[in-house]
């Protein structure tokens, strides 16, 4: 390979004394040029350069004779003949040819920028390929979609390549060539490529391939189609006042133009002339029903090809819908029959459902109402859709109002034992009604809270009353009455058996004196401690005081103290032993 060392050995067949060594280059005109010499002395060899041709490195020997040459190079290229003189031995020579590979430079291609027609009945200018700097001279070969093209070098109306070699002034080879074909339509998307076949050492070879391009073809419209884009559905409905789209392509090549219209009493309404094939109309309304067209300008189409289409626009609308009353409906309690009507006006022809508290009442225009009842009372909803349009619906609402006098409802409340209600207890009370109008709630005792609607709806309304539980409660009660302009409502809340307070203050205070004589007995007992270790303490002995006590006297004014408490006796007098008693705890 160019660039790379060579080294040329010549080895001597057979052992002589003594011989010289020499190397000739042999150039094209057949000439012999003495490069170097080598010279046997003794066991060593004596070798030197002669001429180096102007070298750039010059030639070398290495110390075997080897004749060097440090990086190939393309004038390298020729026979080098090495020849040596034996003396009275004889004189022998060998040639050897030198042959340089070098690999080309990266493949360029160069493809027609043009617009290339199909029409064109002989073949066309595709694409250039170079291969430059190569040696030996490269093979360049032509692919589409991956597939190799076997081309011709003769001019054939399908296609043919032209090559054309050059040789630099370095010595290596460049090769050019032009492929040439007749395309068809096919060829639209097809990728096109060539790639450089290059030969190297031993048998080798290697390949460079170009990058892929893509032609850009000329071609007439064959079909047309013009369709209806999104918001649309299947049967073309679209809803009033979406914007829509129409969408029209052909199959030619470049782009035609394209002519929108719209059909009206057989002639034709110009729209709109564009080449992205797209026409938007903003907001349609309903007189923009009808049929539109597209038509691809394209003179380069055969006679039969049709190139215009058409399409029918539906445009759907549904008006506000309208109930024969007002935005409330008020009627008495046990009406017997109320009719409600609700018209709507709509393409496609829309479907009607009453509902209550998202609750279906039936389908259809008219809603019946009878056996009016407080439960009846609500919001009613006319809904209608267009189920072949999704999204295009409206609702319309009445609320209906059911007059009537009061309802009423107690929550009875239960004392917290269970057993029945102690006198001092608190109680909440809850009262509530419906009815319309709106009934008001009162107490017979002062304290109640305001009438507030009742976390159940359904138009019932709540008032509170907390109060204590006395036994002139049990006897009279709590009433609670709702009214309204229609009549009234009335309840009582009785209290059953209250127990007094006395019983249980009683049970208080005995627990209160059991507390404190458990407390003296506990200072008792304390205080024998204290005395223990003392004669006497704590016992009772009949006869006269122990020996070494002082005998006291019990005088009604003198009341003597000992450690600190207080020492009885017998019912005054002195102490003797015929009823006395020791000292006393």
């Amino acid at each position: 390979m160019q660039g790379q060392r060579v080294i040329l050995n010549c080895t001597l067949l057979g052992k002589v004394d003594h011989y010289v060594l020499e190397w000739f280059l042999t150039d094209r005109s057949g000439a012999r040029r003495r490069l170097a010499s080598v010279e046997q002395q003794g066991s060593k060899l004596q070798g030197s350069v002669h001429d180096t041709k102007g070298r750039s490195p010059p030639y070398q020997l290495d110390p075997q004779g080897h004749l060097v040459l440090a990086e190939a190079q393309v004038s390298d290229e020729l026979d080098y003949v090495c020849v040596v003189k034996a003396g009275a031995a004889g004189t022998a020579e060998a040639t050897t040819s030198l042959r340089v590979f070098a690999k080309p430079e990266a493949t360029e291609v160069i493809p027609n920028q043009g617009i290339l027609s199909v029409m064109e009945e002989l073949a066309q200018e595709i694409a250039t390929c170079n291969s430059r700097n190569g040696k030996p001279v490269p093979q360049i070969t032509w692919y589409r979609d991956g597939q190799r093209l076997e081309m011709s070098i003769r001019m054939k109306p399908e296609g043919y390549m032209t090559s054309r070699t050059v040789r630099e002034a370095s010595g290596l080879l460049s090769l050019t060539s032009t492929l040439y074909l007749r395309l068809n339509k096919t060829d639209r998307d097809a990728s096109f490529h060539c790639a450089a076949n290059y030969s190297l050492p031993s048998g080798h070879h290697g390949r460079l391939d170009s990058p892929v391009f893509h032609l850009t073809l000329h071609y007439p419209t064959e079909h047309v189609q013009f369709w209806l884009g999104s918001p649309s559905t299947t049967e073309g409905w679209v809803r009033e006042g979406d914007s829509v789209q129409l969408l029209c392509r052909g199959d030619g090549s470049p782009s035609p133009e394209y002519t929108f219209f719209r059909l009206q009493n057989h002639q034709e309404e110009v729209l709109s002339t564009n080449l992205n094939g797209n026409l938007t109309l903003e907001g349609v309304q309903r007189g923009q029903s009808g049929t539109y067209g597209c038509r691809v300008e394209d003179y380069d189409a055969a006679e039969d090809t049709q190139l215009a289409q058409t399409l029918e626009l539906h445009v759907a609308y549904l008006d506000p819908l309208e109930l024969n009353v007002g935005e409330e409906l008020s009627v008495f309690l046990n009406s017997s029959r109320t009719a409600v009507n609700c018209s709507a006006r709509g393409l496609p022809v829309p479907t009607l459902r009453w509902t209550k508290d998202s609750v279906p009442l039936g389908d259809g225009p008219m809603l019946s109402l009878t056996s009016v009842t407080f439960d009846s009372a609500g919001t009613y909803i006319c809904e209608a859709s267009t189920p072949t349009v999704p999204l295009l619906s409206r609702t319309q609402s009445f609320k209906l109002l059911v007059q009537g006098s009061p309802e009423l409802r107690p929550k009875e409340m239960e004392s917290q034992a269970g057993d029945g209600w102690t006198e001092g207890d608190e109680v909440k009370l809850v009262c509530s009604a419906r009815g319309y109008p709106e009934p008001q709630l009162t107490w017979s005792h002062r304290g109640g809270t305001p009438a507030e609607p009742s976390f159940e709806g359904q138009g019932w309304v709540s008032s509170y009353l907390t109060l204590k539980v006395t036994s002139a409660l049990s006897r009279e009660g709590v009433s609670c009455e709702a009214t309204n302009a229609l009549g009234k409502a009335r309840h009582v809340f009785h209290f059953s058996s209250v127990a007094p307070q006395t019983a249980q203050a009683g049970v208080a205070v005995m627990a209160v004196a059991v507390s404190v004589g458990l407390l003296l007995l506990v200072v008792a007992a304390f205080y024998c401690m204290r005395r223990k270790g003392r004669p006497g303490c704590c016992r009772r002995e009949k006869g006269a005081p122990p020996p070494g006590e002082p005998e006291l006297s019990h005088s009604g004014s003198e009341r003597p103290e000992q450690t600190g408490l207080l020492i009885g006796g017998a019912s005054g007098g002195t102490r003797s032993g015929s009823g006395g008693f020791g000292d006393e705890c």
